[in-house]
């Protein structure tokens, strides 16, 4: 069945950065579209990055423009997200995910912890 692993989250200052990993198994990887999501206290899963099976055309929220970068390795069935500039409401549970059909995504079940402040 589809896993999906997240890591790399931690506590930093505003202005730091961060990188994300998120492992994938039980599913073809280099296939997938996979995607970025975040949940902020006491908020709902907002969108953050979505990028295609090959690597390329990555899209991104708003407030990630600029700051935040997708990227994957199918090799090692890792997708990533560098987060740079990191703000205090930035602060929220990363989760990656798979895409399955359209408005249907499998999720990753525990995410990782980014907290930003001084």
């Amino acid at each position: 069945q589809v896993q999906l692993v997240e890591s790399g989250g931690g506590s930093v200052q505003p202005g730091g950065s961060l990188t994300l990993s998120c492992a994938a198994s039980g599913f073809t990887f280099s296939t997938a579209i996979m995607r970025w999501v975040r949940q902020a206290p006491g908020k709902g899963l907002e969108w953050v990055s979505t990028i295609n099976n090959r690597g390329g055309s990555p899209t991104y929220a708003d407030f990630a423009k600029g700051r935040f970068t997708i990227s994957r390795d199918n090799a090692k069935n890792t997708v990533y997200l560098q987060m740079n500039s990191l703000k205090p409401e930035d602060t929220a549970v990363y989760y990656c995910g798979k895409y399955q059909a359209p408005g249907r995504w499998t999720t990753g079940s525990q995410g990782t912890q980014v907290t930003v402040s001084s």
